[in-house]
């Protein structure tokens, strides 16, 4: 069997659950807990005191113009910092190693949040909240590569789109938490100890990280080759001559011998050649914009507000109808972890867009009655509760999992950073923008959502193909193989049915290449 140096000699599955519970659980509640962090906060009367510049509470008119948009913005830099963390991963990630990188990431939202809670003026809680993003930013584009390069290919989408499942926890805690706080009625005891609590979470990560293996494919990529094969052979719970971890590492030196041109540019990701990567980058791109301006980071950050601005409810019942909805969403996640390895990326996307769409829809008729009609606010919030139905299911993890898996190794890290970074980036625009747009355009706001997110089933059925099953090396070479960025849907559908009416008879041309590839290693040792 594989090495014990690793947390209590744990190999395998058992190795694998344990890093959900410590690494991936905190990494995406802290996404969660602190994006949402202080939407529920900033109508709290000690939070108004203590910086005036953003109250739009106890203020009207122009001043209330004008302080929304600092709020907008003083929500949003969280988001500036994060997108600048993502980016940074392009390089770090490659640079460090994955495990170094999240540890330092850890160490930022530590110190960001110790920031936050202590902070007496706006400047200090600005800075510590681009502090947090920048560790958050660094968390969301690196741990589901990590997850990706550690995972097998058959429960590979069960254990990256439990990210969207522990952001919904986040959420859920965060409000349920700010709710608890709030009954204090005064004093800072009602918006300090929620954010601090977020603190525990990123201790959880810093001291757990270098329990757990190094991506095997980020140490061959750095030419570590009896490393990765170690670490390969814990992650799989087997030894490490097994034939399996043997066929699995050919595989992935295979790639990267394939996919080696010199120097690795980023500049290669607008080019399409034979790897197709501009073609592959243009998905990432499209699937983060979707997964933001589709409305769920609205719903999410904003639905105190929405509730309470929006739809004139008290601020004691927004926080329990907020509250209540997250918890939902959170549930909802459920749904995504059964599906997304049983009909596959297309469906749950395809699926989840159709659904958002309609949501938005409705909440836009409901919401463009006055604030006075029973039944319309009824209908509002009950459509916000069944858009956080849909969400999850498509669009709060498979995400991060499919721009994950269609990189190849060498470029994987920048194009998962950059598309990560475009995420932040309409994630910046959405917080900014939208107390404003509340204030100003109302119930018009959400036409927009729901336009975009009907863009998602056509875009994902001609564009998407399909990846569920197989291996980061057989996706890999799926785009190579294809005859144009086109035609690849219609050709992995046709390969699919190909080595299903083959599947146990003859190997695919990758597991053919990659068995001669580990036949000429052996007979080079």
């Amino acid at each position: 069997m594989g090495s014990s140096k690793f947390i209590g000699g744990l190999q395998g599955h058992a190795l694998s659950r344990l890093q959900t519970a410590l690494i991936v659980a905190p990494s995406f509640i802290l996404f969660g807990y602190n994006q949402a962090g202080i939407g529920g906060l900033i109508t709290e009367d000690d939070w108004s005191a203590t910086f005036p510049q953003i109250d739009t509470v106890h203020t009207s008119g122009s001043e209330k113009s004008k302080n929304s948009t600092l709020q907008g913005f003083v929500v949003a830099v969280f988001v500036i910092g994060a997108l600048f963390g993502s980016l940074s991963c392009s390089y770090t990630g490659d640079k460090y190693g994955r495990r170094n990188v999240i540890f330092f990431a850890g160490i930022c939202t530590l110190i960001g949040e110790i920031l936050e809670a202590s902070a007496f003026g706006l400047p200090q809680f600005i800075v510590g909240r681009v502090i947090v993003g920048l560790g958050v930013g660094q968390l969301s584009s690196l741990v589901p590569v990590w997850q990706s390069e550690t995972s097998g290919a058959k429960n590979r989408g069960r254990h990256v789109v439990l990210d969207g499942l522990f952001i919904c926890l986040g959420y859920v805690l965060e409000s349920w938490i700010d709710l608890g706080f709030f009954e204090f009625k005064k004093g800072p005891v009602t918006w300090r100890p929620p954010i601090a609590i977020a603190c525990i979470f990123s201790l959880v990560l810093i001291t757990s990280i270098y329990m757990f293996p190094e991506s095997p494919r980020w140490l061959i990529m750095t030419n570590k080759t009896e490393q990765a094969r170690e670490n390969l052979a814990v992650l799989r719970g087997l030894h490490e001559d097994d034939e399996e971890v043997r066929s699995e590492i050919a595989m992935i030196e295979l790639s990267l011998e394939m996919t080696a041109t010199g120097s690795t540019k980023l500049s290669h990701l607008l080019k399409m050649g034979e790897d197709k990567l501009a073609y592959r980058f243009g998905l990432c791109i499209l699937l983060q914009f979707y997964q933001q301006m589709s409305g769920s980071n609205l719903i999410s950050v904003y639905a105190p507000i929405l509730f309470q601005q929006n739809l004139g409810l008290s601020s004691e019942l927004s926080r329990v109808l907020s509250g209540g909805a997250l918890t939902w969403k959170f549930l909802s996640s459920f749904l995504a972890f059964v599906a997304i390895d049983r009909f596959g990326r297309r469906a749950v996307f395809i699926f989840s867009g159709i659904g958002m769409s309609c949501c938005m829809i409705a909440l836009a008729i409901a919401t463009s009655f006055p604030t006075t009609n029973r039944s319309s606010q009824i209908a509002a919030g009950c459509f916000i509760y069944l858009y956080n139905t849909f969400v999850p299911i498509g669009f709060l993890g498979a995400n991060f999992l499919y721009c994950a898996e269609i990189a190849p190794l060498r470029l994987r890290m920048a194009m998962s950073s950059i598309s990560t970074a475009n995420h932040w980036a309409w994630n910046f625009l959405v917080t900014m923008i939208t107390p404003l747009a509340i204030n100003s355009i109302g119930w018009q706001y959400y036409i927009v959502f729901a336009t975009i997110a009907a863009c998602v089933p056509v875009s994902v059925y001609f564009l998407f193909p399909e990846t569920m099953g197989r291996s980061l090396e057989e996706i890999d070479l799926m785009f190579k193989e294809s005859p144009s960025a086109w035609g690849t849907v219609q050709f992995e559908k046709q390969s699919r049915k190909l080595e299903e009416r083959n599947r146990g008879s003859v190997p695919s041309g990758f597991e053919k290449s990659a068995a001669k590839h580990a036949e000429m290693k052996d007979i080079e040792d």
